[in-house]
């Protein structure tokens, strides 16, 4: 079934016409409590506004424009000639009950309940805080472990892990391809030997455990389970995220393994296995943060994000899996830009949207199946090398935005992080602030604060309406993949970077610090510095391993591996059997690598 297409109201102007009913309005009218006192036709519910109310808004609002607001600005003309969002939407001067008109029942609901644009729980943070994670992962596995434990202390409550590049390629540390690169931007993960050290004292039963990886996503969850299984501890009992996003690795990151379409068999094995053997593992974190990151707008990011849901959706129902049966474990990742209402306005839009496609266009029936439950990180493409303490308060505001919006976890970028990896001072500073909004400001206190809010609202149906378009182009090019291999959202992510770097450069947008407000000398800060002496020791524990492991067990394991890639069963079971007898992770991504193909990205200008 198709999405429904929604009809918005007409940009403010002064002199506008009430709207038309249309079939949108009609259809949310099934919806509506049937208690409920409705005297507009759905357009103001509980607002007291009927059609003439709003009408005679509407004049009052013209006169004002007329009187007061021309008076002031003339002898205070507008700071600028035009207001927007930081992607670039129009923002109004004064939204009223006429700019965002709600039916409560069918645009809103109640937390917890169809369609969640209000928040996937019933009680939200009155019950239970978002979950605390921050970003850890540097060195060797003994390093990263010892900040695991740090950071644990100091009050986080989820552990996510950063993986180094050669990692995240599918390369061991003594590949030629990982030299200067080994423990640089994330910890070295070689074999489940190191799987063991990094998580060496920590309950894999009673910590969820995120795991920032794409291609190799299949390799480093099968170590994790492989860890789990060694230790006795049953795999239902385990919980956490591994990212295993294909999708946007080919939109934006640039990180893969294979071709697209073979690499959404893998995503697609791996949600099947997860949905029947470890049933608390979201086995897909569908990442809008690296399009965002990648230059995209707000709107970009959400349509280009569900995209790639909808994607996964549709391929495991090719597959043959009932929806109810794994979307209740999917799960997302949001970015948290500058502009403080457009991101609320985000979240609460990607919740209603990812409902109302799961109930209409694949019949979901859980209401779990229709909850976008996402994690959310501060922007890292905001933060400066100029004035770097300027970015504990935009770290702090797009915090604040994330919780408004109602997100179920949430990482802090560090004042630091355009340098280097955070030091533990920065990273304290980072996790403080995440503390301080839950016990201190207060927001955590009621459930959906701007709710109603007109201006939010209506942002919240501009986002919708801009995500829809982009995801009505996409499904009929075919959907994410046939899309992806267009070159179409690498192209428009492309364009609207350009555009911000333009606003940029001619002091349309304003960075401060970095076009306006520049500092004369800047002052330097402690930086965490990875010594290089790390692939020594990393390659020589590698070493170690390959030599006192069982080869024939390991040959016979790759071979299975192997031979499963060349049919249709599921890759997970080898994989974790090939971890199990410490088969590096390089070793089983050349396997892969060797029989579904390897990729070169297209040039798009």
């Amino acid at each position: 079934m198709a999405y429904e297409e929604r009809t918005l109201p007409q940009e403010t102007e002064a002199d506008r016409a009430p709207r038309a009913a249309g079939p949108a309005d009609e259809s949310r009218a099934d919806a509506r409590d049937p208690g409920s006192d409705v005297t507009n036709g759905g357009r103001g519910e509980v607002l007291g506004l009927d059609e003439g109310g709003l009408a005679a808004l509407r004049r009052a609002v013209a006169a004002w424009r007329a009187g007061p607001v021309a008076e002031a600005s003339a002898r205070f003309p507008p700071r600028s000639e035009r207001f927007s969002t930081w992607s670039g939407i129009d923002v109004p001067d004064l939204a009223t009950p006429a700019d965002a008109p709600v039916d409560h029942a069918a645009d809103l609901g109640l937390p917890g309940e169809y369609p969640f644009t209000r928040g996937v729980q019933p009680t939200m943070y009155r019950g239970k805080l978002w979950t605390m994670r921050m970003f850890a992962g540097f060195g060797t596995p003994e390093q990263t472990n010892a900040r695991f434990k740090y950071l644990l202390a100091e009050g986080q409550t989820g552990l996510s892990t950063a993986f180094d590049f050669p990692t995240l390629m599918g390369y061991d540390s003594d590949s030629p391809r990982s030299l200067g690169e080994v423990g640089m931007c994330g910890v070295a993960v070689d074999t489940l030997r190191d799987m063991e050290v990094l998580f060496d004292g920590i309950p894999l039963d009673q910590v969820t455990t995120s795991m920032t990886i794409n291609g190799p996503a299949v390799v480093l969850l099968a170590f994790y389970i492989a860890l789990a299984d060694k230790r006795g501890i049953p795999r239902k009992r385990i919980g956490g995220t591994v990212q295993n996003d294909c999708l946007k690795e080919f939109i934006a990151q640039h990180a893969w393994l294979v071709p697209p379409r073979p690499a959404m068999r893998i995503v697609t094995d791996m949600i099947e296995f997860c949905a029947r053997e470890v049933p608390r593992w979201n086995s897909v974190s569908i990442s809008g943060y690296h399009i965002r990151e990648a230059g995209s707008t707000a709107a970009q990011e959400l349509a280009f994000t569900l995209a790639d849901g909808l994607a996964y959706v549709e391929s495991c129902v090719e597959r043959g899996l009932d929806v109810d049966s794994f979307a209740p474990r999917l799960s997302f990742f949001f970015d948290v830009h500058n502009d403080f209402f457009e991101e609320i306005a985000k979240f609460r839009a990607a919740r209603r949207m990812w409902a109302r496609f799961l109930k209409e266009r694949y019949g979901a029936k859980k209401a779990e199946s229709m909850k976008l439950r996402t994690h959310a990180q501060t922007a890292g493409v905001s933060l400066t090398a100029q004035q770097p303490y300027n970015n504990v308060v935009r770290v702090s505001l797009q915090a604040l935005a994330a919780v408004l919006g109602g997100t179920q976890s949430l990482h802090t970028n560090s004042l630091d992080e355009t340098y280097a990896l955070p030091t533990e001072e920065s990273v304290t500073i980072a996790l403080r602030t995440q503390q301080i909004i839950a016990h201190e400001s207060g927001v955590a206190n009621t459930i959906d604060p701007l709710g109603g809010s007109y201006y939010v609202e209506w942002l919240t149906d501009r986002m919708e309406q801009e995500a829809l378009a982009y995801i009505q182009r996409i499904d009929e090019m075919g959907g994410m993949v046939a899309a992806i291999e267009k070159g179409y959202p690498q192209r428009e992510i492309a364009a609207s970077a350009y555009r911000f770097q333009r606003e940029l450069e001619s002091n349309e947008r304003i960075m401060v610090g970095v076009n306006r407000y520049a500092a004369a000398g800047e002052k330097t800060i402690p930086l965490l510095r990875i010594d290089e002496e790390v692939q020594r020791v990393q390659c020589e524990n590698l070493a170690r391993v390959k030599a006192q492991r069982d080869k024939d067990r390991v040959r016979s394991a790759l071979a299975e591996v192997r031979s499963c890639a060349r049919g249709r069963d599921n890759l997970m079971p080898p994989i974790i059997a090939a971890a199990s007898v410490y088969a590096t992770e390089q070793e089983i991504c050349d396997v892969l690598r060797d029989v579904l193909g390897t990729y070169s990205d297209p040039a798009e200008f």
